[in-house]
């Protein structure tokens, strides 16, 4: 294909555009597929399916858990702190007052 693409019309131009977007599309689809049927042919040589070995991908993450509060801000009940990482703007503010932190322990 010897197309310059300087020559053609803006319809013309708009048509291709359409038909190598189609096309990228299929191939797509085809290299999907066929990476699929590698990772399923791979698996098998080893005596799994991929369904198990994407089960057992996902069993074995751990789920983030969330720090316990040990700190409540007495004016805003809402405000905790557990104790981990920088201290809160209202921590700093109260030991900059002169108060301890184990006045905020829950």
């Amino acid at each position: 294909m010897n197309t310059n693409l300087h020559e053609l019309s803006r319809k013309e131009l708009e048509k291709l555009r359409k038909d190598i977007d189609e096309a990228l599309s299929t191939v797509s689809q085809r290299e999907r597929k066929a990476a699929l049927d590698a990772a399923e042919r791979a698996a098998a040589e080893h005596g799994f399916s991929l369904a198990e070995l994407a089960e057992s991908a996902s069993k074995g993450r751990k789920t983030k858990t969330k720090n316990p509060a040990k700190y409540r801000n007495p004016e805003d009940p809402n405000q905790t702190w557990s104790g981990r990482g920088r201290k809160p703007r209202w921590i700093n503010e109260a030991e900059a007052a002169g108060r301890p932190l184990s006045d905020f322990e829950i």
